[in-house]
C-alpha cells in the first residue's frame, strides 16, 4: 500500500488499514479474518466514495509513484495543492 499517498485523504485511514498490514507480513499465512474482510470493505467504500479530480498545472510540483510485478502494474500522479479542508 502506498499510505502516503491517501491518509490525507481518507479519514482514519492508519487505523483502518492497521489490521489489514498484518495480511502481507513476511512468512504470514493468509487467512484474512471477518474483521479484516470488513475493514477491506469500509477501505474500498471510503476509495470510491468520493474523487479528488484536478487539471494538471505543469507549474506545480508533481509526483509519480509507481508498483510492479510480474502480472500487474500501477501508478498514482499527485500534484502539490492547497489543503481542501
Amino acid at each position: 500500500m502506498v499510505s502516503g499517498c491517501y491518509n490525507k485523504f481518507i479519514k482514519d485511514f492508519a487505523s483502518i488499514t492497521r489490521l489489514l498490514y498484518d495480511l502481507v507480513k513476511k512468512d504470514q499465512k493468509w487467512n484474512r479474518t471477518e474483521k479484516q474482510e470488513k475493514l477491506f470493505k469500509e477501505l474500498k467504500e471510503r476509495f470510491t466514495k468520493e474523487l479528488v479530480l484536478v487539471v494538471l498545472n505543469l507549474n506545480k510540483k508533481i509526483r509519480m509513484k509507481v508498483d510492479m510485478s510480474d502480472y500487474v502494474t500501477g501508478g498514482v500522479l499527485s500534484m502539490e495543492c492547497k489543503d481542501r479542508q
